[in-house]
């Protein structure tokens, strides 16, 4: 069976809560850069709640952490999207709104066509590629499996 590839990466907001003011030119471009998703060539699916995103989403044990998961056809196909277009411009800035980790924040993993993963899924698979680096389990853009 054909495989897709699915995606998690995580960030950790600087503010208390996502309607600080510190958070509104981030939270302002995300129905554009979430459609510019969804009409970009590979994509398939992403994790979106009652708003249209995914940022009241809280898998993780901060509430400060906000996720953004989706499945995408092929490693390619995501890669044009996340460095090849106007997601570009929200990345370059990611300074403003988000701490830095000091661990990965983005994982990910092939799921068989048609698979939606789970949140808790892409939680597992984002700890265990902390963990233990890229494996055929977990892994990144630099070592794909």
């Amino acid at each position: 069976m054909k495989k897709h590839l699915a995606q998690l990466n995580i960030s950790r907001i600087i503010p208390e809560t996502m309607e600080d003011p510190i958070m509104a030119d981030f939270v302002a471009q995300l129905d554009t850069i979430n459609a510019l998703a969804e009409s970009s060539k590979g994509f398939i699916w992403r994790l979106k709640g009652d708003e249209n995103n995914a940022t009241n989403f809280r898998p993780f044990d901060d509430d400060r952490i906000i996720v953004n998961m989706s499945v995408w056809e092929s490693a390619e196909a995501l890669m044009e999207f996340v460095y090849k277009s106007a997601h570009t411009m929200v990345m370059k800035d990611r300074n403003k709104w988000f701490e830095k980790f000091g661990k990965p924040s983005m994982v990910l993993w092939n799921v068989e066509e048609g698979q939606i993963p789970t949140v808790q899924e892409a939680r597992e698979r984002l700890e265990y590629f902390q963990a233990n680096g890229a494996t055929a389990f977990a892994f990144d853009f630099k070592k794909r499996f």
